[in-house]
């Protein structure tokens, strides 16, 4: 259950009570896609970096280990350790963008596996029953994923097909949920507004999939290489049809400014791979810009990546010895970037939350939106 605690302009402050958790938001969810962070971070590190939300990947896990081996070991919050609410995706995403080949039926995806080959099929009721047997807190519903750009007459049959499969995904969770060996009765639902770029197609497809009372929306599809202008606009052309007492979930996204941006157009929730991608290549980011820590004016460095930084690496390491340990190609390198990184973007939440709370969001924002991108 979703509670708007306050409003300033379109941004939302508000609390997302769920089985194994509340959340307070809005909210960054930490990418575990195989149940680790890449990079090294286990969920308890996760704990430690003040991550709310962990989420993992149901086509990787579906992949290897398996959902059986998954439930049998509890569910994915006990094979974890991971004590928070858990999103798992559908898989869609993946099979769209993976798989070697791949067939679209009404039915569902036939496709061949990237990891060995294996032919496979995941439709709506797969999915479900995958994420089912994982127990993830909150389900996604399985969507089709178009590639940007697309012709306007694929794009609505895509949406047609979701939001097919959409209703599909209810009933197949309403059934699992009811079944005496279900791990957790209590998965929520998720579903996904598509269209690509075409505000039409996302607004309608919005006042659709609201009409089936799910447990919260997404927006997906952007940030998949358009102008972030026209994600912005896509965002807010469908916000006003996003219903106000259910979580907002705009997926995949994104870079610091991306999500300040999106949060004062109204999203609640957001995920992305970028801060522990980044920080495995030394872009490390901090309230002033971008940094890389890879640039030779680091070497004699004895600062820490940010100074009042309270994360862990920078409590007790400084730039020079980070900068050695990637050049040596240590992965304690990784491990400590991917840390600062992953605490910079919960914290920028939590930074969010209290400008929120203390009414000075605005300001917060004017401050940052043309900071936090910029390459130092």
């Amino acid at each position: 259950m979703y509670t708007l605690k306050k409003k300033i302009g379109m941004a939302r402050r508000g609390e997302f009570a769920t089985v194994d958790g509340t959340v307070q938001t809005p909210c960054f969810m930490n990418v575990a896609t195989c149940g680790a962070i890449k990079g090294g971070l286990s969920a308890y590190d996760l704990h430690e970096i003040g991550a709310q939300i962990q989420l993992c990947n149901t086509y990787h896990l579906h992949v290897r280990p398996g959902e059986d081996l998954i439930y049998e070991m509890g569910g994915i919050r006990k094979f974890t350790g991971f004590s928070g609410p858990v999103l798992t995706d559908s898989g869609g995403f993946q099979v769209f963008s993976l798989a070697k080949l791949r067939k679209i039926k009404e039915e569902g995806v036939y496709f061949q596996s990237h990891v060995d080959g294996q032919r496979m099929f995941i439709g709506p009721e797969e999915s479900m029953q995958i994420q089912s047997k994982l127990a993830s807190t909150i389900a996604m519903a399985f969507d089709e994923c178009v590639e940007n750009p697309a012709t306007y007459r694929y794009a609505k049959e895509a949406v047609l097909r979701t939001e097919r499969w959409l209703e599909r995904c209810k009933i197949e969770m309403d059934r699992l949920n009811s079944l005496p060996e279900t791990i957790n009765k209590m998965q929520m639902l998720f579903g996904i507004n598509q269209g690509c770029t075409f505000e039409d197609l996302r607004v309608e497809n919005m006042k659709k999939i609201t009409e089936l009372d799910l447990d919260g929306y997404a927006i997906g599809g952007l940030a998949v290489g358009e102008p972030a202008k026209e994600m912005y606009r896509i965002i807010s052309a469908v916000e006003p049809f996003m219903p106000e007492d259910k979580p907002r979930y705009l997926m995949g996204v994104g870079t610091p400014v991306n999500i300040l941006e999106a949060v004062y157009r109204g999203i609640d929730l957001f995920d992305c791979v970028m801060p522990s991608r980044n920080a495995r290549h030394g872009h490390i980011f901090t309230h002033k810009g971008v940094i890389n820590i890879l640039n030779a004016k680091y070497e004699y460095d004895n600062t820490p990546i940010e100074e009042g930084c309270r994360c862990p690496t920078c409590r007790r390491h400084s730039k020079a010895y980070i900068r050695h340990l990637f050049k040596a190609k240590e992965m304690l390198a990784m491990r400590l970037t991917v840390t600062h990184n992953l605490w910079f973007y919960n914290n920028l939440m939590q930074e969010i939350r209290d400008a929120m709370d203390n009414d000075v969001f605005e300001e917060y924002y004017q401050k940052y939106r043309n900071i936090f991108d910029k390459r130092i």
